[in-house]
């Protein structure tokens, strides 16, 4: 009888254990795949980003109006957040440029006039024949512009 009492004791307290060993696998295994989960979800978060910072598209800006002294705009050359710009002086106008741009990279032009008499300016952009930004500027002093965001992510 010593021995069955025993052996009883001796089950009763293995199996919290058992059980306990049980859970902990069954709980790694699910954060094991959670974990994996997550990494996959990771790397197709960043498969997209870098896909869309890769994707390239045209735009096209343009001018209008008089007495403008220079037009600043993104070309494409830089990083897109950090996009080199550039400059043209004494422009013709109306004037007009298609760019290729990346990703992000926001599309900007900023025409600049300084005229006692008043400048009047015009300026837009234009993605797949659509205009996403326009902008109109009056005054003695006008540096206005127009920034858009990129339609690759807006």
């Amino acid at each position: 009888m010593n021995r069955t009492i025993r052996t009883a004791r001796t089950a009763r307290t293995t199996r919290p254990v058992r059980t306990a060993a049980h859970a902990l696998a069954i709980a790694g295994l699910v954060l094991g795949l959670g974990a994996c989960s997550a990494e996959s979800v990771d790397e197709a978060i960043a498969k997209g980003v870098d896909t869309t910072v890769d994707e390239k598209y045209e735009v096209t800006y343009e001018v209008t109006g008089k007495s403008v002294d220079e037009i600043t705009y993104h070309g494409g050359a830089g990083e897109a957040m950090e996009p080199e710009l550039e400059t043209v002086t004494a422009p013709t106008l109306p004037w007009k440029k298609t760019v290729e741009l990346r990703g992000i990279m926001p599309p900007a032009v900023m025409p600049i006039a300084v005229d006692a008499g008043g400048a009047d300016i015009t300026c837009s952009i234009t993605y797949k024949g659509k205009v996403i930004k326009e902008a109109k500027g009056e005054g003695m002093l006008t540096a206005g512009g127009c920034v858009a965001v990129s339609p690759i992510v807006g």
